[in-house]
């Protein structure tokens, strides 16, 4: 059963922009970009909207659903109340292109600080080697789509742009944590991730878990294991000791 959709969408570019109110006949099991698209192809032909694959895992069509960053193929109608307006916004910490279309580049500038994985050399048989417990512990963090729903509700840059220089974001707190827990892997990852990452700025709120699409316990699993390890190669007397010492016998 169709009805009639009250939406208010965000028009603009990086000079400015508003809300602007439309009604949008929509159907029965349709989702936030159903309603874009035939908003876009009956009366704003000129709207600027990202997306691809339209099944929840391109990462493409993020935006802001009444003040909540989710992505719009998986956001059904049926949730809203049909008398409801459904506001659209774009992504609220990167820099709007046009309409719902934001440059997350600063996201690409990110990627590129993390170290590559490093992987120890191959067993005499030519193979490597890791318990499937390793394994399982990786396959979660590789679940991202790279959506960056958790960048933007990230409050240390959603409300403090200054931050963005010295802070990566919990996208990428993932990817220190796949590398620093990887058995393979022969580098040390703890102090790129305080000194470079910034991972200390995070105040574990879990607010970039609620919105992740793909369930990853991001604050859980990734960020506080970081944040311990970084903690206990810097604070931890014992590992204090133990470098004092290993330093003074590869002296001697």
């Amino acid at each position: 059963m169709g009805y009639d959709l009250k939406m208010r969408v965000w028009r603009g570019d990086e000079s400015g922009g508003d809300l602007a109110d439309y009604v949008v006949p929509v159907e029965e099991g349709e989702v936030v970009l159903d309603a874009l698209h035939r908003l876009q192809a009956t009366q704003a032909g000129d709207l600027a909207v990202r997306w691809n694959c339209k099944a929840g895992k391109c990462g493409s069509c993020s935006a802001e659903i009444n003040g909540k960053p989710r992505l719009t193929c998986m956001t059904r109608l049926s949730i809203f109340d049909p008398d409801e307006t459904v506001t659209v916004t774009p992504l609220r910490t990167f820099p709007v292109i046009r309409d719902l279309v934001t440059d997350v580049s600063y996201n690409y500038e990110k990627a590129k600080q993390v170290p590559a994985f490093a992987p120890e050399p191959r067993r005499p048989d030519g193979t490597y080697r890791m318990q499937q417990e390793d394994v399982e512990r990786g396959q979660e963090f590789r679940k991202c789509i790279e959506c960056y729903l958790c960048q933007t509700v990230c409050h240390v840059v959603r409300d403090h742009d200054d931050n963005k220089r010295a802070f990566s974001g919990p996208r990428f707190f993932l990817r220190y944590a796949e590398l620093e827990m990887h058995p393979l892997d022969t580098n040390d990852h703890r102090e790129a991730a305080r000194d470079e990452a910034g991972v200390g700025l995070c105040n574990i709120t879990k607010c970039c878990t609620e919105v992740c699409p793909e369930g990853i316990k991001i604050t859980d699993n990734a960020i506080i294991p970081v944040k311990e390890r970084v903690v206990d190669r810097r604070y931890d007397p014992l590992v204090w000791l133990g470098s004092k010492i290993f330093r003074r016998s590869s002296t001697d």
